[in-house]
């Protein structure tokens, strides 16, 4: 609860002035409106992310032929967003978004009724979908929304209240419908997560619980031996506990009191073979439809067996950062609730739109900055500035969320450079060869295939990159796709000399000893060696390698080298012998369908940091790489010139000297080659 007296004052006292501004502002808190800002308002009713920006772009072009693509996605900030999600609809209804039909021949209210114990009111929200070609006015409680003609409008109500349309009252009686009460107590013998579902996917929660909905719109919270109130009637009770357990399924139809026990099954042990996952970027709050709290961390990192748990303070469009009074009295500390298994601290996400934003964990001391570009101010310094601060004060970094697009192996660099100011890691590849950064988040929210392409040319081009996960999950969201999925779908797992400790995993992960992945266990052996390892060889050496995945929905695993694959084939274990004539390095990448403990729609998926093979003391840095590099640089450099927000040429001169830098490492090694 925000007024935990456990809690530090200067926390209680932020959790209560973002309650506040929940209440002054609804999901957007306030924030200055940019694009992911305005989408707040529509989150919690967005079935397909893909088709809802799809349909913005063609609404844009639409609007404004002939414009740019930076042209257009200026643009969709202006757009309707409740007209695009009703287009995006097509005339169905959800859940928590029923639809008020305003047609020239009268009114109708088509919603999925929802069950009511006791007689209790239910808030939804209703899609008011009009085809009059006059304006009409519709009242909700006594406030007036104007629809243009043809318009449309999300609005607010509860079944208890009162609506009309142009003075004539509409019945909501169709809202709800009454259910005998029924009690559920479930128990697994240790924290899980659970979903309880009845008709039309309505979720049934503990008292006090957030009503938090996954990335496939499904009911969820955490705990163990829990008690709430139900329908007595039938439902599905679903538990499982992140990615190293099983997922077990139970149809009931309880009748007072009915207790259900279900306890899911080990896929595999990590932390026994001293291997320990984490989330690398996870937000308590960060504008939403609630607010997170330290004690809901608690539970979901327990209930998810999570082990590394990094909550980062970070801003959204304004100069606020949210849970810096967290950061600030925690930091260099573990939380509360950690113990020998389960790690949390308090990290950062350091924010630019047009550079990129940064994970920052094992923060000691709290940076003098947190973000630039937003409200209009310039982007400047470069990320490399927050990069130098932040590693002095001993925090590893990696770029979260780093591409957007598709992206094929053969697409040239600036494919993967989108338009707008869209958070997309632009400076990453100047930051990889100046060595600012310690990893790249290749699993993400966002496109993990197109990362995964960038990150294998940055290792060709002879940086030394661990790769990581983070969900980007925002607890203050109960229902914004992935995002508010929970923490831990996708982790970075870490090879941990010793106990658990926040400095023993971070410094796991500068040594490259990881993989990631959003659910198999993927296994990468080369002469006994694993991911981060040097092998020290000669030309004409040869060398064995091994890999293979622990646990189900694989279909497909590669072995890669620099050059590309040179082995694939079923999960268990696949072999090559590799003869090497120049410096190399090695992967592994498992692929299969989607499975229910990932909710990223392209399926399962796991990458391994390389095993790096040098040849007479030399390390990888193939001509192709570091063409591709100094072509994204280039492209890069173009980009800041036309986009960047600067106000002196000293500013530019700064992110130009950077590009050159890292240009001349890049270059050097070309020379080296030759």
């Amino acid at each position: 609860m925000c007024d935990d007296p456990t809690l530090p004052p200067e926390v209680r006292r932020a959790l209560a002035e973002y309650r506040d501004l929940l209440d002054r502002h609804g999901p957007t808190w306030g924030e200055d409106p940019i694009m992911y800002v305005r989408q707040m308002d529509v989150d919690a009713f967005m079935t397909d992310e893909a088709t809802f920006w799809l349909t913005c772009v063609l609404r844009a072009a639409e609007l404004h032929p002939g414009a740019t693509d930076d042209e257009l996605a200026a643009r969709i900030v202006d757009l309707d967003f409740h007209r695009i999600i009703r287009d995006v609809l097509g005339g169905q209804v959800l859940d928590n978004l029923g639809a008020l039909r305003v047609t020239p021949g009268g009114v109708t209210l088509d919603a999925r009724p929802r069950a009511v114990i006791g007689g209790e009111p239910v808030a939804t929200h209703l899609l008011v979908d009009s085809t009059r070609a006059v304006p009409v006015v519709v009242k909700v409680d006594g406030a007036a929304h104007e629809i243009e003609p043809g318009g449309a409008r999300i609005v607010a109500v509860t079944g208890a209240g009162s609506l009309s349309v142009d003075g004539e009252a509409v019945a909501l009686d169709g809202l709800t419908r009454p259910a005998r009460a029924a009690r559920l107590r479930l128990r697994a013998g240790f924290p899980c997560r659970w979903t309880v579902v009845g008709e039309h996917g309505q979720g049934w929660y503990p008292e006090g619980a957030p009503p938090n909905r996954d990335a496939d719109r499904m009911p969820y919270f955490h705990g163990d031996d829990l008690v709430l109130d139900v329908p007595a009637e039938p439902l599905t009770v679903r538990v499982t506990r992140g990615m190293e357990y099983e997922t077990l399924e139970r149809a009931v139809a309880p009748e007072g009191e009915t207790l259900v026990e279900l306890t899911p099954a080990r896929l595999y042990d990590a932390a026994s073979l001293g291997w320990y996952g984490g989330d690398l970027h996870v937000h308590l709050n960060w504008g939403g439809d609630d607010v997170g709290t330290p004690a809901q961390a608690a539970a979901l990192q327990h209930g998810e067996d999570l082990h590394v748990l990094n909550l980062v303070a970070g801003n959204v469009s304004s100069d606020r950062v949210y849970d810096r009074e967290a950061l600030e009295h925690w930091a260099g500390q573990d939380l509360p609730w950690s113990d020998a298994t389960h790690i949390a601290r308090m990290g950062v996400e350091y924010r630019n739109d047009v550079l990129g934003h940064l994970y920052a964990f094992g923060v000691p001391v709290p940076p003098e900055r947190y973000h630039t570009g937003f409200l209009g101010t310039v982007d400047w310094p470069p990320n490399s500035a927050a990069c130098r601060d932040l590693r002095a004060r001993g925090a590893i970094m990696g770029y979260s969320h780093p591409f957007h697009i598709p992206m094929r192996e053969d697409d040239p660099p600036a494919a993967a450079l989108t338009a707008g100011r869209n958070c997309s890691a632009r400076e990453c590849v100047a930051d990889a060869a100046l060595g600012l950064i310690d990893s790249m988040d290749v699993l993400n929210h966002s496109s993990i295939v197109t990362t995964a392409i960038v990150y294998r040319r940055l290792l060709g081009a002879g940086n030394v990159l661990a790769v990581t996960a983070s969900t980007d999950a925002m607890f203050s969201f109960n229902r914004r796709g992935s995002q508010s999925s929970p923490p831990g779908w996708e982790r970075v797992y870490a090879k941990v000399d010793g106990p658990l400790s926040a400095e023993s995993f971070a410094d796991a992960v500068r040594r490259g000893r990881t993989f990631a992945t959003t659910g198999p266990f993927l296994r990468l052996d080369v002469d006994g060696h694993g991911p981060g390892d040097t092998l020290a060889l000669d030309a004409g050496d040869r060398v064995t390698v091994t890999a293979g995945t622990i646990g189900p929905e694989v279909a497909h695993v590669e072995i890669r080298t620099a050059e590309g694959v040179i082995a694939a084939g079923p999960p268990d274990r696949i072999t090559a012998e590799l003869t090497v004539t120049e410096p190399t390095y090695v992967v592994a990448v498992a692929t299969g369908p989607r499975n229910p403990r990932s909710f990223h729609l392209m399926g399962s998926y796991a990458h391994t940091s390389p095993v790096y093979l040098d040849v007479g003391g030399a390390r990888v840095a193939r001509e192709d790489d570091l063409r591709w590099c100094l072509d994204y640089l280039d492209a890069y450099e173009e980009r800041i010139r036309a986009h960047a927000r600067l106000e002196t040429a000293g500013q530019l001169d700064d992110h130009l000297r950077l590009i050159e830098d890292a240009r001349g490492v890049y270059r050097a090694r070309l020379t080296a080659r030759e």
